[in-house]
């Protein structure tokens, strides 16, 4: 990497003839005359002999000889005048000896190839401008110039490298020195005070052709359009880079000029006819370039080189990509196995204590914020000592396996079940009921008490001792997680007190909310539909695992039912603030709502009867017509804004 102060602030940096400086000077003044140029350019001999040169040139076409200056620069034109001592003032300086030299020349030979190029298409584009792109193109690659002025030491490496690399030499130069030529072309322009239209030019010469597209329209873009196809001519010309140069050329032509491939050889071979023109000018040794049939056959072979090396290069990309994603998905695995490890009893294979005691605390807040009940079951195998004791250890593992495994089977996919410590087992059931954690409790123990187990081919009879709590966390119940274990481990005591093989049920939600939760689970759709024998229980049970109908605080229904006015359930929130209760017990203390009315309100903060329904009809349990008037019957059995009302049939419930 290379200091770019040391390009700018270069001794060696070049510097543009005062005769150069004063002609672009006067070609920017509209109120210059041809004679200004005329004694201009007669004050300085070297160019005006250059000229004069270039006057009966075959690159100037003109048929009689012209032996003036005085009428040289007439037919010539102001502008071909500025642009031809421009010409010659960059030759001069890019001829040099010694171990750059011919850097130089390849140099020099690039920027004609460019202006010549960028002059061919002026003349079929944009008539009369033919020298002003011709001078856009010759000073294209000046940074390279610079360059090689300023720090060809550095730089020789770089060019060195480029004459076997696939890279773009800007490319290359940045990632070796930290600068490229178009950054120096563009500060060397701008410190000979170069139109911007040129600078713009430079910058956009290597981009890619959406980048050149968002250049704004104008001269500016015809010019930067100019360039670029130039720039890339130069490349199919004059470096060993003439495959990707001729795919450059195929994707900006066609979008600029309409080239087809034919039409794209055909301008080559203009401005290669225009390239050895000038060469005798500008002193060029063209006999280097191969015919352009043989350049057109290098390119096609470099481009389907190319298209083989990145077919190859993108089989490589995708046989690595599904090797990260096969590691990533072995990774994942690997972490979900830990974390399985984690979370898991080693022996059963049920979740440990740990992760029960973290479910939990989850279910607990989630009942606290939706006012829903908890249950925990606690299960202990009977006499499970004397099953060690007598069959040995071994078969006492066996027999934890096989409860574990019917207890989880026997449990909803809702319920979670641990091993609590040695022999016994905990199962945490979400939005249970008194009768129906009740059921759960006996279902387990009659799947225990079913089990064959068998030891040297006779069974050994395995049974489990059951207690179960149910709670409904109230506001900020701290230690309502404890209560609920405890309680469940002395109901399970119980049972074992009582001759085992039996189950015990504790309750320790408050008599009034128990209640208000069994007049609310009466009035929920589901259990009407169940209750009136019009769903299963089974049909109901998976339904509604899959109705997650959002979740709405009571005030927000009772204002939407018309039961309470929004003053009203502020002045209940103020309420509860000091009561702490929940806002239906407060609100029925405060006599503005009635129990049945709450106990609506919290069946329809359940479940949404409407998306029940649809579900129901969705899985061909019950027809759909049948369940709009079923939701008709139901609401004005349960409403009780209606429950004195009788509802107008809308056809057959049965």
């Amino acid at each position: 990497m290379i200091d770019p102060q040391k390009i700018w602030s270069s001794s060696n940096l070049p510097t543009l003839p005062t005769v150069a400086i004063e002609l672009l000077e006067l070609s920017k003044d509209p109120d210059s005359e041809v004679s200004d140029f005329i004694r201009l350019i007669k004050s300085d001999p070297a160019i005006t002999a250059k000229i004069l040169k270039a006057s009966n040139s075959t690159y100037a076409g003109f048929k009689n000889p012209i032996t003036s200056i005085d009428r040289a620069v007439p037919l010539l034109g102001t502008t071909v005048v500025t642009s031809l001592a421009l010409s010659f003032s960059l030759s001069d300086s890019a001829h040099a000896a010694g171990p750059m030299a011919n850097s130089f020349k390849h140099y020099w030979k690039s920027s004609v190839v460019r202006a010549s190029a960028c002059e061919v298409i002026a003349r079929e584009y944009h008539h009369g401008l033919e020298s002003d792109f011709f001078l856009a193109g010759l000073l294209s690659g000046l940074g390279q110039l610079a360059m090689l002025k300023t720090i060809p030491i550095d730089y020789l490496p770089v060019l060195e490298k480029f004459e076997s690399s696939e890279e773009p030499l800007h490319k290359l130069e940045t990632e070796i020195l930290g600068v490229n030529h178009i950054e120096a072309g563009i500060n060397l322009m701008n410190a000979w005070k170069l139109p911007i239209a040129f600078q713009h030019c430079v910058r956009h010469q290597a981009d890619p052709l959406d980048v050149i597209e968002q250049v704004e329209s104008g001269e500016d873009l015809d010019m930067v359009r100019a360039v670029a196809v130039a720039a890339a001519v130069s490349d199919y010309f004059c470096t060993h880079q003439k495959g990707a140069a001729l795919h450059r050329l195929q994707s900006l032509t066609p979008v600029f000029y309409k080239w087809t491939d034919k039409d794209l050889e055909d301008r080559l071979q203009q401005m290669k006819d225009r390239i050895d023109e000038a060469a005798e000018l500008f002193s060029i040794d063209t006999s280097g370039f191969d015919s352009l049939g043989d350049i057109m056959s290098q390119a096609s072979e470099q481009l389907a080189l190319l298209a083989v090396r990145a077919h190859v290069a993108s089989t490589q990309a995708v046989v690595r990509q599904q090797m990260v994603e096969e590691e990533v998905k072995q990774l994942e695995q690997k972490n979900q196995e830990l974390t399985e490890q984690a979370i898991r009893d080693v022996l059963t294979g049920v979740y440990n204590r740990k992760f029960f005691d973290e479910s939990l605390q989850k279910e607990i807040a989630r009942a606290t914020r939706n006012a829903t009940t908890i249950g925990v079951i606690f299960l202990d195998i009977d006499h499970f000592k004397n099953l060690n004791d007598t069959y040995g250890h071994q078969f006492g593992d066996e027999v934890l396996k096989h409860v574990a495994s019917k207890l989880e089977k026997t449990l909803r996919t809702t319920d979670t079940l641990g091993r609590y410590g040695g022999e016994e087992f905990v199962a945490l059931i979400c939005q249970p009921t008194t009768k129906g954690i009740t059921k759960v409790a006996d279902r387990l123990r009659e799947a225990v008490e079913g089990l064959k187990i068998l030891f040297n081919d006779k069974p050994v009879p395995v049974t489990v001792s059951v207690g179960a709590c149910i709670a409904m966390p109230q506001r900020n119940a701290m230690k309502i997680g404890e209560q609920l274990v405890t309680e469940a481990d002395a109901a399970m005591y119980d049972s074992k007190r009582n001759g085992r093989n039996q189950i015990h049920v504790r309750s320790i939600i408050d008599p009034t909310q128990e209640h208000l939760t069994q007049l609310s689970n009466q009035k929920r759709f589901s259990r009407w539909l169940v209750r009136h024998g019009h769903a299963s229980i089974e049909d109901v049970s998976q339904v509604l695992l899959n109705c997650h109908s959002p979740h709405e605080k009571i005030g927000v229904l009772a204002q939407k039912t018309g039961y309470l006015t929004a003053e009203q359930v502020d002045a209940v929130l103020e309420e509860q603030k000091k009561s702490n209760e929940r806002f239906g017990m407060t609100a029925i203390s405060m006599g503005l709502i009635s129990e049945d009315q709450v106990a609506w309100l919290l069946a329809l903060q359940q479940e949404d009867p409407g998306q029940v329904a649809q579900a129901l009809a969705e899985k061909g349990c019950i027809n759909g017509e049948i369940l709009h008037s079923l939701m008709s019957i139901h609401k004005h059995e349960v409403d009780p804004t209606l429950m004195a009302k009788k509802p107008v049939p809308g056809g057959s419930a049965t």
